[in-house]
């Protein structure tokens, strides 16, 4: 249902409205990886997150008659703000389904696109559910958050970004650790990279307890999370991998790596630190996994996705305190 002529059309609709986000190094997260440590700083992408870069690809490619109805997307907040910000750019309105639970800062943010945000219930309620009627109802195309071919092509650029600029550094063998929700970024950037620089390959990362790919890979079918709730990396909880998304990490991507929310507190402050980036904890645990899961990367070169810097202060300032367990 997606491949890699689709990513390509994505990055042609999206050319001049993305930000090419750097690979940044830095010689003490090398020391500590015990390899050439490289961040794709996403985090610094529109919306502060890849996001826009699915929300862009999937309002862009909309019939204009339909798009100019409107579109309807549920997240827990960086998909939000994506699909917000493109709609906003389109001049076409948009509604986005948010748990309670989302930071504050999610939601703010996502008002102050345009859209019209509507609260749910993560334990007793169906987002799915919801966007799926609130889409029939009042017209609105419903754009999902990784389960959604168009938005797997636009998150797929970024490993088209990450393979050109691997180039250029002089690496063609590496892991490319990926902050993995449901599978959209992974599951792009796995095909993007596939067709251009076949000796990186994408892996999975998620917090522990929480790491439904993981176990999904390493059983070949699809496994669910126990949970919606108990980490604080919320920007990549979800149910289980998508359907859509699941087939092509089990053919393309390696084995998945699950951190511990202190570990991504830490890699936040490093972040920080040494590279002078904010990135929140859900697109912080790629980084982890390099940095204190050396033992389960290959090679001399690793390659990290920072998937988004979208973190409140009261947050930010725990990573930095380093007072956490």
């Amino acid at each position: 249902m997606v491949d890699f002529a689709m990513i390509e059309a994505a990055r042609g609709r999206l050319a001049g409205n993305e930000r090419l986000t750097p690979l940044l190094s830095s010689p003490f997260l090398d020391e500590i990886a015990g390899r050439r440590l490289y961040v794709k700083a996403e985090c610094l992408q529109h919306s502060g997150s890849f996001k826009f870069r699915g929300g862009w690809s999937a309002v862009s490619a909309l019939e204009p008659s339909l798009r100019a109805r409107g579109v309807i997307a549920f997240s827990s907040g960086n998909h939000a703000q994506g699909v917000a910000l493109a709609a906003k750019l389109h001049g076409v309105p948009s509604v986005i389904v948010m748990p309670t639970d989302a930071p504050a800062l999610k939601i703010e943010n996502t008002r102050a696109f345009g859209a019209e945000v509507v609260l749910y219930d993560r334990i007793s309620e169906d987002r799915d559910a919801i966007g799926e009627r609130m889409s029939r109802e009042r017209g609105l195309t419903l754009i999902k958050p990784f389960d959604e071919p168009l938005v797997i092509a636009g998150q797929g650029t970024v490993g088209l970004e990450i393979a050109e600029q691997a180039k250029e550094v002089g690496i063609d063998t590496a892991d490319v650790l990926v902050p993995c929700g449901g599978g959209g970024l992974t599951s792009g950037i796995a095909l993007a990279l596939e067709a251009k620089a076949p000796g990186l390959r994408a892996r999975p990362c998620e917090p522990a307890g929480f790491d439904d790919t993981r176990r999904s890979l390493a059983s070949g079918k699809i496994e669910r999370n126990a949970a919606m709730t108990g980490s604080i990396c919320d920007a990549i909880i979800t149910p289980q991998p998508g359907d859509i998304t699941f087939p092509i990490m089990k053919r393309l991507c390696g084995s998945g790596i699950a951190v511990t929310d202190a570990r991504a507190l830490d890699a936040m402050a490093l972040a920080f630190t040494r590279l002078k980036i904010v990135i929140e904890p859900g697109g912080a645990v790629a980084l982890a996994a390099a940095l204190f899961h050396r033992e389960s990367v290959e090679g001399d070169s690793v390659i990290v996705v920072a998937s988004g810097g979208n973190v409140e202060a009261g947050m930010f300032k725990t990573a930095l305190d380093g007072r956490h367990p």
